[in-house]
């Protein structure tokens, strides 16, 4: 089991940045697949970005490529999200997840077994 914890998230202004963290107990981060995805009202669950066990892969939405830094620190078992240069389209709430799989990097929300409650960002114009 895993627990997840996101924090981090706010209102920002339009073009603004924000560090989204995802605190995991219950196991070590390292042994899972991190990924994080938001969910805008009326819309499914979109993959946002992703990073394999030991931080060798990385994935990104197209929309967020050049915007977007994910990262983790296995030795306080936290993943993080670097959100720059951020858009309306961009507001939404933010879930981290988790994925038992190795030498891969799932978008599919399906595939992640672990989820945190989320945490809600901003976008003000």
């Amino acid at each position: 089991q895993v627990q997840l914890l996101e924090s981090g998230g706010g209102l920002v202004q339009a073009g603004g940045s924000l560090r989204l963290s995802c605190t995991a107990s219950g196991r070590a981060v390292s042994s899972v697949c991190m990924g994080w995805f938001r969910q805008a009202p009326g819309k499914a669950r979109e993959f946002v970005a992703a990073i394999s066990r030991i931080g060798a892969i990385t994935r990104y939405l197209d929309s967020v490529k050049g915007r977007a830094t994910i990262s983790r620190d296995n030795t306080k078992n936290l993943v993080y999200l670097q959100m720059n240069s951020l858009k309306a389209g961009d507001m939404a709430v933010y879930f981290c997840a988790a994925a038992e799989v190795a030498l891969r990097v799932p978008q599919r929300p399906e595939e992640y077994a672990y989820w945190g409650q989320g945490t809600q960002v901003t976008v003000s114009s």
